[in-house]
């Protein structure tokens, strides 16, 4: 019997980590690409809309065409165009880019919605794959990416099968987050991209391209915003449910900051996150919950406040290392 016991919440624990990984890595995604755009000295509010965005192409390029990898491109490329706007608003007009990340992500919201209504759907399927049959048109789900266990690793208890029997998405998550890592603190382009974002005065007179680097990190934090909407359709929960992002976007967000710029502590931090969003859905097949499932529901999102408001006090944000010139425009001839 107890052996039995001890079998059961083996796998139980093995479920909870493979559903933790999963869900984390949505917020990984986008955080790695939200890191890289703050560590230039970018604020990017709209990562929810370009999230939303590109779950709902892939949703639709998955749909008419079948094909993951084009899906996974178109994603990362309307994601990566809503992320353009943002940089020539933010850095090219120098406008508020607090006001211009919250207008990206009503506008990514709206045009999801639209994209997805059925009678509009349809229309673009068959523009997309004129023999596509009326039924798959109406459809809201699509095959998930198949796992892919890695020999020997994927055999270690518990472990194993929760990092190592995952899509393939998952999979280059680990090799971005440690390539990020490396990439930002151990090369000279990566030590460029913090001096833009500590002082860009500075770095401008040493010679450095405030600007260019600035539109790559942006537009960089745009494309992995887009994968993490892809994946969030086609990797995590492929049916299609307007809004459903659900908040994850700001989670990222907060995360970035949680994990005080750093990639490797975004992908603990994302972890972290995700584990609270698995754990509640875990608590309701448990039967905890079920009378009030939205306290469950909301677990994720009062975290993060807790993280921001904590993260709101001078002492911890000096302590950390906010960007000095976080959301402040540059101009060359101030």
């Amino acid at each position: 019997m107890g052996a039995e016991v001890v079998a059961v919440g083996v796998e139980w624990l093995g479920a909870f980590l493979s559903s933790t990984v999963q869900a984390g890595t949505v917020l990984l995604l986008a955080a790695l690409g939200e890191t890289y755009a703050e560590r230039s000295g970018i604020l990017n509010l709209g990562v929810e809309g370009m999230m939303i965005v590109g779950a709902a192409f892939s949703y639709l390029i998955t749909l008419a065409t079948g094909n993951d990898l084009l899906a996974i491109l178109v994603a990362m490329g309307m994601a990566t165009l809503l992320a353009l706007i943002h940089a020539v608003i933010s850095i090219s007009f120098r406008l508020n880019q607090i006001v211009s990340g919250l207008a990206i992500t009503l506008f990514g919201l709206g045009l999801s919605g639209y994209l997805t209504f059925p009678d509009v759907r349809v229309g673009i399927l068959r523009a997309i794959n004129p023999s596509l049959p009326m039924s798959m048109a109406y459809r809201q789900s699509t095959p998930k990416l198949p796992d892919i266990s890695i020999p020997l690793l994927s055999q270690i208890p518990v472990i194993g099968p929760a990092f190592f029997r995952q899509n393939a998405i998952i999979y280059a998550s680990y090799v971005l987050t440690v390539l990020l890592w490396w990439f930002l603190f151990k090369t000279r382009p990566g030590l460029n991209i913090r001096s833009v974002g500590e002082n860009p005065a500075m770095a401008d007179s040493l010679g450095i391209n405030v600007y260019l680097i600035r539109y790559v990190a942006t537009l960089l934090g745009g494309a992995l915003a887009g994968l993490a909407g892809a994946f969030l359709f086609i990797g995590y929960q492929p049916f299609w449910v307007e809004g459903m992002t659900a908040g994850r976007g700001f989670v990222a967000l907060a995360l970035v900051i949680f994990a005080a710029w750093s990639p490797l502590r975004v992908m603990a931090g994302a972890y972290l996150f995700g584990g609270v969003e698995a754990l509640q859905f875990r608590l309701q097949v448990l039967g905890y919950g079920t009378t009030a499932p939205q306290f469950l529901l909301m677990l994720p999102y009062v975290t993060t406040i807790i993280v921001l408001v904590a993260l709101s006090y001078e002492m911890i944000r000096k302590k950390i290392g906010v960007p000095a010139a976080l959301a402040i425009p540059y101009a060359r001839e101030e």
